[in-house]
C-alpha cells in the first residue's frame, strides 16, 4: 500500500470515528433520505441569502443543516459555506472555526482551506494563511488567481515584519514622520482651481460648507482634480488636527457636557459620505451648541472614505472643543490595505507622493475613547479580557502607534458584547466577547453607569444590550449597500445623561460598486 493510500485510510478512519460519535441520522436509517434533502433544501435557502447578501440569514440555514446531524460529507458544505457568510460579516474567528470543522470531515473539500486563510489574512496572520495557500497551490498549481494572493500575502507579511521593526524604534509623539516632511514637499500647481484652504487653519462655517458641496458634486465624480481638495491642503488640514491630538497625550479623554446641551455620538460611518451629510441634515450640522463624538470606522469599504474624513477634519479644525475623534479598529495601516482606504487614496491622489502614509500617522494620534460627564465611556470597540482594568490604566496605553494584535489597546479596538455570563472566544478572532457581568463590574469599579460604543452593524441603526448599560450605535445605514439596516445617532443630554436615539435610512449616491477598493482574493 502506498503512503499516500495509508494517509487516505486514516483519514477515513477519522471520518468514520466521526460520524459514529456526533452524528443522529445515520446511513440506512428510515428517516435518511428526506432528512438529507431537509438538510440540502436548508442549504440552498442559505446560497439564496447570499446571493442577496444577507449573510444572517444564510448562516440561519447552513445552521438548519449542520444541526440535522446527519451523516453525510455535504456537512463540509454546509460548514463552509456558514463560514463564507461569517468571513462577509468580519467573523474571522468563526470563519476560522467553521473551516476547521469542515476540513475535519472532508479534508478534500478544497474551499474551506481557502477561505480559513482569507480569515487569517484579516486577522493579519499571514504565515497561517501562506500555509492554506501553498497546500491549495499543489492541488492547482496553474490558478492565477491563487498564485496572484499567494503573492499579495507574501508582500503583506514582509511589510509586517518591516513594521514591526519599525515601530520597535520607540518614536513617541511628537516625533515628526512622514507626514510633515510631504507636506513641505507639496506644491499647490498654478492649474489648480478648487477650495483653498488658509495656511494658519482659520475657516469659516461657509468655508466648511462649500467644502461638502464641493465634495458631492456627482457631474464631476470622475473627475478627482475638480471634486477633491489639494493634497497640500488636505495635509495642512491633517498637521492642524494631529497637533491638537499630540497635546493630548492620554488614551482617553474627558469631556464635560453642559446641562442643557444635547452631545451626539457617532458610529461608524465606513467611506459613506453621502449618508453622513443626510445625517447632518437630519441632526443639524456639529457647532459649539451641538456637538458630535464621531466613534471610529470613518474609512474602509465604503467608496467615499476621503470625503468623510476630510469633512471631519474640517469640522474638528472648526469647532476643536466640540467635535471629537475616536479611533476605530479600521484606522489601522494593516486593516486598510485590505480594506480598500489605501487604494482609494492612491485612486484620487496618485501615488508620486505618500499621502496614504499620512493618513497612517494621523491615525496613530486619535485617542481610544472618551469619558462624558464622568459617567459614560464610549469606545469603539469594547472590554478587556482580564478583570480589574481601571480607567487611569487605560488612559497611560501609548496609543501613539499601529494597533498591536493583543492587550488593551487592541481589545478596546475590537472587543464585543455578548449574552453569556463571562467571556468567550471572540467571533472576530481578536479582542474578545464580554458577558453582562464583566460590564457591570466594570462599570461598577469605575465609577460609571454606560459603555457606548460602535463596532457593529446593527439592524436598527442601534441596540440595547439587555443588561441596559452596554449600547451599541451604528451609522452606515445600508452597510456596504447590502445590508439593509438603519443608521442611528444616539444622543446625551448633560442635565441627566439619558441615550435617545435618531435612526434614518441610506439615500441614493453615485453608483460605484462597493468592490471599487476591496482587495481582491479575499472570498
Amino acid at each position: 500500500m502506498s503512503a499516500q493510500s495509508t494517509e487516505n485510510q486514516k483519514k477515513d478512519e477519522t471520518i468514520s470515528n466521526l460520524t459514529s460519535s456526533i452524528y443522529a441520522i445515520k446511513l440506512g436509517d428510515s428517516n435518511y433520505e428526506s432528512s438529507l434533502t431537509l438538510a440540502e433544501n436548508f442549504k440552498l435557502e442559505g446560497n439564496k441569502f447570499l446571493q442577496e447578501n444577507n449573510f444572517i440569514e444564510a448562516i440561519k440555514k447552513y445552521t438548519q443543516a449542520i444541526e440535522l446531524k446527519i451523516e453525510t460529507k455535504k456537512n463540509a458544505i454546509y460548514y463552509s459555506n456558514r463560514a463564507f457568510a461569517n468571513l462577509k460579516l468580519d467573523n474571522m474567528g468563526l470563519t476560522i472555526e467553521d473551516a476547521n470543522k469542515s476540513i475535519e470531515i472532508d479534508p478534500n473539500y478544497y474551499k474551506a482551506y481557502y477561505r480559513r486563510s482569507s480569515a487569517n489574512i484579516l486577522l493579519g496572520k499571514y504565515e497561517e494563511a501562506l500555509k492554506d495557500l501553498n497546500f491549495l497551490k499543489i492541488q492547482y498549481p496553474n490558478d492565477q488567481s491563487l498564485l496572484n494572493k499567494i503573492k499579495y500575502v507574501k508582500d503583506l507579511n514582509k511589510k509586517k515584519k518591516f513594521f514591526e521593526i519599525f515601530s520597535s524604534e520607540g518614536r513617541g509623539p511628537g516625533e515628526k514622520k512622514c507626514l510633515e516632511e510631504t507636506y513641505n514637499k507639496l506644491v499647490v500647481e498654478s492649474s489648480y482651481k478648487g477650495m483653498v484652504f488658509p495656511e494658519d487653519g482659520k475657516i469659516t462655517k461657509e468655508w466648511v460648507l462649500d467644502l461638502l458641496e464641493y465634495m458631492k458634486d456627482m457631474e464631476n465624480i470622475k473627475e478627482y482634480s475638480k471634486k477633491y481638495i489639494h493634497k497640500k491642503y488636505l495635509l495642512n488640514m491633517l498637521l492642524k488636527v494631529r497637533d491638537i491630538y499630540i497635546k493630548q497625550t492620554e488614551a482617553l479623554i474627558d469631556i464635560t457636557i453642559p446641562d442643557n446641551v444635547e452631545f451626539n455620538i457617532v458610529g461608524d460611518i465606513h467611506g459613506q459620505y453621502y449618508d453622513l451629510l443626510n445625517l447632518f441634515k437630519i441632526n443639524g450640522y456639529p457647532s459649539d451648541e451641538n456637538p458630535y463624538l464621531f466613534n471610529g470606522d470613518f474609512v474602509d469599504r465604503g467608496v467615499f472614505s476621503l470625503e468623510v474624513i476630510t469633512t471631519l477634519l474640517a469640522f474638528k479644525i472648526l469647532y476643536p472643543n466640540s467635535v471629537h475623534l475616536n479611533r476605530g479598529n479600521h484606522e489601522s495601516a494593516r486593516l486598510n490595505k485590505i480594506y480598500g482606504f489605501e487604494k482609494e487614496i492612491n485612486d484620487k491622489y496618485g501615488t508620486q507622493y505618500d499621502i496614504y502614509s499620512c493618513f497612517a500617522e494621523f491615525f496613530n494620534c486619535l485617542p481610544l475613547g472618551h469619558i462624558l460627564n464622568k459617567k459614560v465611556l464610549v469606545v469603539h470597540g469594547g472590554l478587556f479580557s482580564k478583570d480589574g482594568v481601571k480607567l487611569e490604566e487605560i488612559k497611560k496605553i501609548n496609543r501613539f502607534c499601529e494597533v498591536p494584535d493583543t492587550g488593551l489597546m487592541s481589545e478596546i479596538l475590537w472587543a464585543d458584547p455578548c449574552r453569556e455570563k463571562g467571556r468567550q472566544p471572540s467571533k472576530r478572532g481578536i479582542g474578545t466577547s464580554f458577558g453582562p457581568d464583566v460590564s457591570k463590574a466594570f462599570l461598577d469599579d469605575n465609577g460609571l453607569e454606560l459603555l457606548i460604543r460602535s463596532h457593529e452593524s446593527k439592524m436598527e441603526g442601534y441596540e440595547i444590550e439587555p443588561c441596559g448599560n452596554v449600547i451599541t450605535v451604528f451609522s452606515a445605514p445600508n452597510y456596504c449597500d447590502s445590508m439593509k439596516n438603519k443608521g442611528a445617532v444616539a444622543k446625551l443630554k448633560g442635565s441627566d445623561m439619558k441615550p435617545k436615539f435618531i435612526t434614518f435610512d441610506a439615500v441614493e449616491h453615485p453608483k460605484i460598486s462597493i468592490q471599487k477598493y476591496l482587495t481582491p482574493y479575499m472570498y
